[in-house]
């Protein structure tokens, strides 16, 4: 058996709410801030700063930690987000080599990316470091510091992504970590090549 409300009672008053008078207050500014803490990776004297993609409204932060780590040059493998301007005016060069998220580097970008670090890290010295950087600092941007590690550094993919996973937890999805394993080293740098039996 189901039962039904009673009507609500019938009122003879009517209540009208008054909304508050606006705010002469000026608008809440939100603080600046980073998005996630980029990573500092250092072997083998190669020194890179994985990032998130910094915003305009944060890109003074970003800046501030480019310093602290002696980041003369900044790679940008995502769609564009900020002007380079604040970032030269501060002595960083912008390079940018985007690719499409969740894959491995075409040939044009392995090739930039590898000279890049070459001429920053191995024909320079004392060496920089570089900031490398896609949109959330997980896929793309670890996946060129692997194949520098790998080139450069004479890591074997997997402990060239096992020490970034280290690092930076999720780097690195499934699909790129299979184009590593079957990466063929290319500049023959880092490592003797020799094989003890």
């Amino acid at each position: 058996m189901s039962s039904t409300l009673p009507p609500p009672p019938a009122s003879s008053t009517t209540t009208t709410t008054t909304p508050p008078p606006a705010s002469t207050d000026p608008p809440a500014t939100t603080t600046a801030r980073i998005g996630s803490k980029p990573t500092l990776v250092s072997r083998s004297g190669l020194t890179f700063l994985i990032m998130d993609c910094p915003r305009p409204q944060n890109l003074h932060l970003y800046i501030k930690e480019l310093k602290k780590h002696n980041v003369t040059d900044i790679v940008r493998v995502c769609s564009p987000t900020y002007s380079p301007t604040d970032l030269e005016s501060a002595g960083v060069k912008l390079w940018d080599m985007a690719y499409d998220d969740g894959t491995s580097p075409p040939e044009e970008v392995i090739d930039s990316w590898l000279k890049l670090v070459k001429d920053r890290m191995i024909t320079t010295k004392p060496a920089s470091a570089i900031a490398v950087h896609c949109v959330a600092g997980l896929g793309r941007a670890p996946v060129l510091v692997a194949l520098a590690l790998i080139e450069f550094g004479g890591l074997d993919p997997i402990v060239a992504v096992d020490f970034i996973r280290k690092n930076r937890r999720g780097a690195i999805n499934n699909k790129q970590l299979l184009y590593l394993e079957r990466y063929e080293r290319r500049m023959g740098g880092g490592g003797c090549g020799c094989v003890v039996m």
